[in-house]
C-alpha cells in the first residue's frame, strides 16, 4: 500500500496522518510505503520556477537553495528579520511557479475551481493534466505504484489547502491504474462526512472514504482485524529535509478535547468524542521514537494537552524540548507548575484566549475566567514559556465595544503574550448556535463547513476587518507582537524562536 500525503501543507514537519497509519499497517504485518507528496512536490517548483525579470524575484530564484539550507539552519532562527527575509525568498520563487493556481507555502487556491464545491473537485479530477503538479505526479508517483506493484492507494486529505491538489491526484491515479483500490480519510474528510446532509458524489473515483481515526478501518478493509495500537512510524519519510531547524517529531496523545463545550468548535458540532492514551505508553512510544529520530522538538498535536500528561511530563521529560496546545486552567496558573513544565523542556504553548470580555466568554462556554487567564499569562512568564495566543473576533454575543475589551487585556499583558492570532469567527453550520441566527451561504459550495450569519449587533466582518487594521494592529503594545510571527509557517516554527539559551550557544 502506498500512502501519500498531498500538496498543500506546510513542510515543517513529517506528516502525521500516513505516519500513524503506517506503524497501524506494519504493526499487523501489512507492508506499505510513505509519501510525503507535499515536500517533494515542493522542491520540484522550486527546480522548476521560471523567475520574472524583477530584482526580487532574480534574487530569491538564485538563492533559492541557499535559502532552503538556511530554513535548516538554526542559526537563522536567532535574527527574526533574516528569518522572515529567508521565508519571504523560498515562497516568492514558489508563487512563480504556476499561472494556473495561487501557490505558497502553506496554501493553494486556483482561480477557477473551488475545494468547497464537489462539481469542482470532481473537476480537477478529470482535468489532472492542468494541475500544477501533474508533472510531478506522472514521474514520481507513477513510478512508485510500478516499482512497489502497489494495488491500494491511501489519500491523507486533512486541510482545504490539499483538496484541488488530491483530486487531480486521484483522477490521474485512475487513468493510469483504473484496478488502483483509492482510499481517502483525514481532518476534511472527517468534517464532510460528519455532516448531517452527507451524501458522497466522489463514489465513482474513490472506492472508500473513511472518516474519524483510520487505522482500524483501513485494517478491516485489508482483510485484518485491529488487535492492538502501534506508534507511529516514520520510516521511508526524509526526516531530515523538512524546512526547519531540526527535526520535530509530531505526536497525538490524544484525539478530540477533554473540555468540548466551547460553543464555536466545529468538532463539538461533528460530535467528535475525547480518547486518550495512557501516560505510561506516550511515556512508552515517546521514548523509543526519540531514539529512533532523535528529534530536536516534540509536537504535541492534541487539541489540548491534558493536565494529566502535564503531570507525567513533569515527572519524565520527554527530552526534547516540546510544545502544543493547552487550556488556561488552574495549575498553568501555578508559578512552581510551571517552572516545572519549563524544565521538562516545555518552551511555548498555544493557548485560546479568544476573548478579552467575560461575558463574551461565558457565553462561548469557555470555561475560563479572565482573572484565572491574567495569572496564567504571568506564571507562564515567569516561568520562561512563550504563548501563542488565539482571538477570535465576532462571535454572535460580540460587540464592538467588548471586542475593545480584548484589545486592552491583550495591552495590559503583553509582555506575557509572544505570539498572537487574530480569526474573525466562523460559524459552523451545524452548530446548536446556528439555529439562533439568520444564517446564510458563507463560501458558495455544498461541501462548506461553515455559514455566514446576519450578527445580531451590527458587528459584520467588514467592520471588524477594519478595527483589527486601524486599532488593533497599530497598538503600540501589539505591533511587535503581530510583526514577529513567523510568515506562512506561523506556531509551526514559533517554538525555535522561544529557546533562547541555544541561540546564545549557537552565535
Amino acid at each position: 500500500m502506498l500512502l501519500i500525503h498531498p500538496p498543500v501543507a506546510k513542510p515543517g514537519e513529517a506528516p502525521a496522518g500516513i505516519s500513524q497509519l503506517a506503524g497501524a499497517l506494519r504493526g499487523h504485518g501489512i507492508d506499505c510505503l510513505l509519501l510525503d507528496a507535499n515536500l517533494e512536490a515542493l522542491q520540484f517548483l522550486l527546480d522548476s520556477s521560471t523567475p520574472n525579470d524583477d530584482t526580487w524575484s532574480v534574487r530569491a530564484a538564485k538563492n533559492r537553495y541557499r535559502n532552503l539550507t538556511a530554513l535548516k539552519t538554526p542559526k537563522t532562527y536567532c535574527n527574526v528579520d533574516r528569518y522572515q527575509k529567508t521565508v519571504r525568498d523560498v515562497n516568492r520563487v514558489i508563487e512563480q511557479s504556476s499561472d494556473s493556481a495561487l501557490i505558497n507555502l502553506s496554501n493553494y487556491q486556483e482561480k477557477s475551481l473551488s475545494p468547497l464545491r464537489s462539481a469542482d473537485l470532481l473537476q480537477a479530477a478529470t482535468c489532472y493534466t492542468a494541475s500544477p503538479y501533474y508533472s510531478y505526479y506522472k514521474q514520481r508517483v507513477a513510478a512508485l505504484i510500478a516499482e512497489y506493484r502497489c494495488t491500494h492507494i491511501g489519500i491523507s486529505l486533512t486541510y482545504l489547502s490539499q483538496a484541488l491538489c488530491s483530486f487531480a491526484l486521484i483522477g490521474f491515479l485512475k487513468h493510469i491504474h483504473p484496478q488502483l483500490t483509492i482510499i481517502v480519510g483525514g481532518g476534511l474528510i472527517t468534517s464532510w462526512m460528519s455532516s448531517p446532509d452527507w451524501s458522497n458524489p466522489f463514489s465513482e473515483i474513490i472506492d472508500h472514504l473513511v472518516a474519524g481515526p483510520g487505522e482500524g478501518p483501513l485494517l478491516n478493509l485489508l482483510g485484518k482485524e485491529y488487535r492492538q495500537r502501534y506508534a507511529p512510524d516514520f520510516s521511508n519519510l526524509p526526516m531530515q529535509e523538512y524546512l526547519s531547524p531540526c527535526t520535530i517529531l509530531p505526536y497525538a496523545a490524544s484525539t478530540g478535547c477533554y473540555w468540548n463545550k466551547c460553543s464555536f468548535c466545529p468538532e463539538k458540532a461533528e460530535g467528535s468524542s475525547y480518547s486518550t492514551l495512557q501516560p505510561e505508553l506516550i511515556q512508552a512510544e515517546l521514548d523509543q521514537l526519540c531514539l529512533n529520530w532523535q528529534p530536536g522538538l516534540i509536537h504535541f498535536l492534541d487539541n489540548a494537552v491534558s493536565p494529566t500528561l502535564m503531570r507525567h511530563l513533569i515527572d519524565r521529560p520527554p527530552g526534547p524540548h516540546w510544545y502544543g496546545f493547552a487550556r488556561m486552567d488552574k495549575q498553568l496558573a501555578d508559578s512552581n507548575f510551571c517552572n516545572a513544565l519549563r524544565r521538562s523542556g516545555c518552551v511555548l504553548l498555544k493557548l485560546g484566549l479568544e476573548s478579552g470580555n467575560q461575558q463574551v466568554l461565558d457565553n462561548m462556554k469557555k470555561g475560563i475566567t479572565l482573572g484565572l487567564a491574567s495569572r496564567v499569562f504571568r506564571a507562564l512568564h515567569q516561568a520562561g514559556i512563550c504563548t501563542y495566543v488565539y482571538l477570535l473576533f465576532g462571535a454572535p454575543q460580540e460587540s464592538p465595544s467588548h471586542a475593545v475589551d480584548t484589545l486592552n487585556f491583550c495591552a495590559d499583558h503583553a509582555e506575557a503574550i509572544t505570539f498572537l492570532n487574530l480569526a474573525i469567527f466562523n460559524l459552523p453550520r451545524y452548530s446548536p448556535e446556528s439555529s439562533q441566527c439568520v444564517t446564510r451561504d458563507f463560501y458558495q459550495g455544498d461541501l462548506s463547513l461553515y455559514s455566514d450569519f446576519i450578527h445580531p449587533l451590527g458587528w459584520n466582518r467588514k467592520a471588524i476587518r477594519k478595527f483589527l487594521d486601524k486599532d488593533f494592529k497599530r497598538h503600540p503594545a501589539m505591533t511587535s507582537i503581530i510583526q514577529r510571527d513567523p510568515p506562512f509557517f506561523s506556531s509551526n516554527h514559533a517554538p525555535f524562536f522561544c529557546m533562547d539559551e541555544e541561540c546564545e550557544t549557537r552565535k
